[in-house]
């Protein structure tokens, strides 16, 4: 992708930019017309799962012609499910909430204001971006069980055993879709545990914006993608990172800014293969917010008929089937 830069080693550099605005969510469009919300033409057979996703602010699960809604009141972000698929994470008024997969037992984690939640793999941690000692993006972990657990720093690694930073608040992104999605700091852990991905990190002391993934025993950062500064050309931001269950591929939400009018790229999809770097685009102008279903599909949100929509896509060739309403999609992951 042009304008991006890949480093194939980690990076070790301190200092970040100011962070604006960490608890902001980044909702959907506006929503479609009155009953544009059922279900599309029926998908492949076996896909997708279960799709937990947002509509107008409230936290809905999709399977197959039905549909579920878990929560009222808006305020809602970013649902993610539990790794055996029985519980839900979600931004809940940009705080870290958790409740069953029937949207019972609502029960909130932490006052601190969040980014984008994930599970961890055995299903005992929530990461998620808040804050940090330095005043720039910073990544946390809480127990997903204990009752009144504090949130642990696992990003920068300066930041570890640091007094976390005081609780602020902030209100709902606005705007376009490029400036909702571009401080939006959903966050993914692999699928071997092993790592985290996030918006922001060391590289933010070089570029002006930045994606990393870091490891969470030793606090090291891999810079993946980055825009402006440190001799790159081309602006822009990679968000809303997603791992492939293999954890093979890792896709993000990319805008790109060129020195042209001409050379812009619009918010569209990315594919990282995390064992040669290589990188590639997936889906049409305009998708994002990606959430893999097996190695070959995925679902993500698309722009239909003036809203967003849940589209499944095919990877392999672009094959796309609308599936309903909403946006900020999670598959339910499969058994092991």
């Amino acid at each position: 992708m042009a304008g991006s830069v890949t480093l194939a080693a980690a990076v070790g550099l301190s200092g970040s930019q100011a962070l604006p605005a960490l608890a902001r969510a980044t909702p959907g469009d506006p929503a479609p017309a009155a009953g544009t919300g059922r279900p599309a033409a029926p998908v492949e057979a076996g896909l997708p799962d279960p799709v937990a996703f947002v509509r107008d602010g409230d936290v809905y699960v999709s399977k197959g012609a039905t549909e579920q809604r878990l929560t009222t009141g808006g305020g809602h972000a970013r649902p993610r499910w539990s790794p055996d698929g029985r519980q839900i994470a979600v931004l809940n008024r940009g705080q870290v909430w958790v409740m069953k997969a029937d949207g019972s037992g609502q029960r909130r984690l932490s006052t601190r204001p969040a980014g984008g939640p994930s599970w961890s793999p055995d299903g005992k941690w929530i990461a998620f971006a808040s804050l940090s000692c330095t005043g720039g993006p910073g990544v946390y972990r809480i127990s997903a069980t204990a009752g009144g657990a504090k949130p642990e720093v696992l990003f920068p690694r300066d930041c570890r055993g640091e007094k976390l930073p005081e609780e602020t608040t902030a209100g709902p992104a606005t705007g376009s879709l490029r400036e909702r999605l571009q401080y939006d700091n959903a966050v993914a852990w692999s699928p071997d545990g092993i790592r985290v991905a996030f918006r922001g990190g060391d590289c933010e002391s070089t570029y002006d914006a930045c994606l990393s993934i870091g490891t969470v025993a030793t606090g090291e950062e891999q810079t993946v993608a980055a825009y402006g500064g440190g001799g790159t050309q081309n602006r822009g931001f990679a968000v809303v990172p997603s791992w492939r269950p293999d954890g093979v591929k890792l896709s993000w939400t990319a805008y790109e800014e060129g020195e042209t009018a001409a050379g812009n790229k619009p918010v569209h999809l990315v594919e990282y293969d995390t064992a040669t770097g290589a990188e590639r685009t997936v889906g049409s102008a305009l998708d994002r917010e990606l959430s893999y279903a097996d190695s070959g599909h995925a679902v993500v949100t698309s722009r239909n008929n003036g809203g967003s929509w849940l589209t499944v896509l095919r990877l392999s060739d672009g094959t796309r089937t609308l599936l309903r309403s909403g946006s900020q999609p999670s598959v339910r992951p499969r058994p092991h």
